[in-house]
Parts: C-alpha cells; structure tokens; sequence
C-alpha cells in the first residue's frame, strides 16, 4: 500500500488557502457570512494559515439546521473559514484516496452521481436477466444513522494507513473530532473525560470533508465485498447499496456476514427495516427511481420533492430572492431529472403548472 507523507504544508499553505476559497467562494457569493469573509479576506485567510501553521488552530462550532430531502436531514454547518479550509483538505486528500475507490462507489466523486449509479445498476440487471429471460433478484441495504454513527477512532486508524504526516494527522484529528452526533456519549456531550471504552461518533451532514470521509471508511466495505466475499455484481451510494444475482437464497445468506463485518470492523449497523429483496421484474428501489426490465420510474416521494423544490423556487423568484434565470437553471436541473424515467407526463405538468404556483 502507497504511503503518504510531508502533505500539511500543501494543506495549509496560503497559496492553497486562497485557491480554496475562489472553488467554495463561486456559487455562494450572495450569503451574508460569505460576503463579510471576503470584506477583509487577505486578513482572514493569513490568519487562518498562521494558525494552521504554528498548531494553533481550532475548528469552530457549528449552526445547524433540518432540511427535508425527502427525509428530514440534520444539517451542520460549519464557519466560512473553516469550510474554506475543508476544501483544502479536500483538495489535497482526494487524489489520494480517489485511485483507492472501487468503480461502482458513486456518491460525490467526480464523473460519478446518482445518474451513472442508477444507470450502471440497470444495466447490471440487465446482464444478469439476460434481458429479463431469466430469474434475477436485488438485495438492497442501506446503513442506520450512517453519518451519526461512523466511529472517530476507526475512520482515523483507516486514514493513518495512507497519511504518515503527523503534521496533516492533527489537522485531520481536529477536524474530525469538531463534531459530536447525538449518539456520541453524555460525558463527550459535557465535555468530560472519555475513557476507552466509550467512542465518539459522528460526521457532520454539511461539511465537503464528511463526504470524502464517508467515502474512505465505506470503502473498507467496498474491499471486502469485492475481495473475501467475491461479489461481482455491486453498486454502492453513500450508505445504500444493492447487490444483484440470479440466485435468491446466496443473496440471503449474505446478510448475516455483511452484518457481522460493519459491525465488528466499522461499528456500523444494517437498517432493520430496509433490508430488502425483490425480483427485477417487481422494480428495485433506488436513488429516487424504481429500476424494471424495459424501463425505470421516478418514486413518488421524488416527483413530490421536485414540486416542493420547484414551487419553492418561484416563490424565491416572485420575492426577488432569486432572478428568473437562476429559476429557469432550476427547471432544467429537475427536468433533467426526470428525462432519465418515463416521466413524459410529470414533466409537462410541472412546465405548465410552473407559473401558476
């Protein structure tokens, strides 16, 4: 395995501080806190590098929020300087890692997405049916309070095993330990000593860093999936994952060593009520589309999202808060969306009913 070392300074150089701003700066350039950054930012950004440089720095605390999409979502967020500096971890961290992900990992890597993750499961059950001429099955799995439950020591053991900077460690270790879920103990909660036996917990739903993280400690399931368990047939986003084979009880039989490994290596948890297996031909579940044999759909839940989203927008739009072009990119945004299902009629409800919101 390539190692890594001598990364802190490529982090924490100014250099590399002001090209993180200009990519987090770019589609935020109307929010308050960002403006009054960018006031005095040559001030803000050598600050933040002398900080970093002489270990002095310390991860601010975080506003929160809940976003429904399309469950609710407990959303963190960080300062501006803080997520400046997260894009120059990113910046640095992901090639690192990037070379390490299997090619059906999807979630927020470049040339990836949701699209090609829906795509590339169509056409492995396609292949596996052969054209739906034969029997096929999916088993879909996603993981519980995935992001409040990833363990901090465990993700920073899988890091160390690439990274021997220890300069670039602490840094890391600051960034990762800036934030305690709900499921973290009452004694981290209270700020005292944590002994052992008692892990902390949590990524922070909101951060550039968290998806990358969520990524490198996913992967570890990802490696055994594809190397002791042999599964060929894989498509992984975030913590959804759906497994396809012609043969239903192989399927079944794997849910109990799939268990016991997040469990034992990544204390982690399969969401009890959404294992689930189900024939190609019944439809299969995810991202947003129910995957068949000849076609794919959008869920419900999605098309009542897109509404929501939409008819927000117009609303943005007719306060002012929003001009119309901005509205129209939306527009297209979802309706691009929608090309990828049978979803003809959707989407000439939702050009028509636009203006009428």
């Amino acid at each position: 395995m390539k190692v890594v070392k001598n990364i802190f300074n490529q982090i924490v150089s100014s250099e590399s501080l002001f090209a993180a701003w200009d990519t987090f700066k770019r589609d935020k350039q109307q929010k308050k806190d960002v403006l009054r950054f960018e006031w005095n930012l040559e001030g803000h950004i050598f600050r933040l590098h002398r900080d970093l440089a002489s270990r002095r720095y310390k991860h601010g605390a975080y506003s929160s929020f809940h976003l429904q999409d399309p469950k609710q979502r407990h959303i963190h967020k960080a300062t501006v300087r803080d997520r400046v500096l997260h894009h120059a971890v990113f910046s640095v961290l992901n090639p690192i890692f990037e070379p390490t992900f299997i090619a059906n990992s999807f979630s927020c890597r470049i040339g990836k997405g949701t699209r090609k993750g829906v795509d590339t499961l169509a056409r492995i059950a396609r292949a596996v049916s052969r054209n739906n001429s034969k029997r096929c099955f999916a088993l879909k799995c996603d993981v519980e309070k995935f992001f409040a439950s990833v363990d901090y020591r465990v993700l920073l053991g899988i890091i160390r095993k690439r990274i021997r900077d220890k300069d670039a460690l602490w840094l890391l270790g600051e960034i990762i330990g800036s934030f305690s879920s709900d499921r973290s103990t009452l004694f981290e909660r209270k700020g005292l000593p944590v002994r052992a036996s008692q892990r902390q917990a949590g990524l922070p739903i909101g951060n550039l860093t968290s998806q990358l993280f969520a990524n490198v400690y996913l992967n570890v399931f990802d490696q055994f999936v594809k190397n002791e368990l042999k599964i060929k047939h894989y498509v992984r986003y975030t913590d959804d994952f759906v497994i396809v084979s012609d043969n239903r009880p192989y399927l079944e039989n794997l849910i109990i060593p799939i268990s016991e490994f997040l469990h034992s290596r990544l204390k982690l948890s399969l969401h009890p009520k959404k294992i689930t297996i189900r024939a190609f031909h019944q439809g299969i579940d995810f991202l947003g589309y129910v995957v068949l044999p000849h076609y794919r759909l959008l869920r419900t839940k999605t098309k009542q999202r897109i509404y929501r989203k939409l008819r927000q927008r117009v609303s943005e739009y007719r306060d002012g808060t929003i001009c119309r072009e901005t509205l129209e990119q939306s527009l297209q945004s979802y309706l691009g969306v929608l090309s990828h299902a049978e979803t003809r009629q959707f989407s000439e409800d939702v050009r028509n009913q636009l203006w009428f919101w």
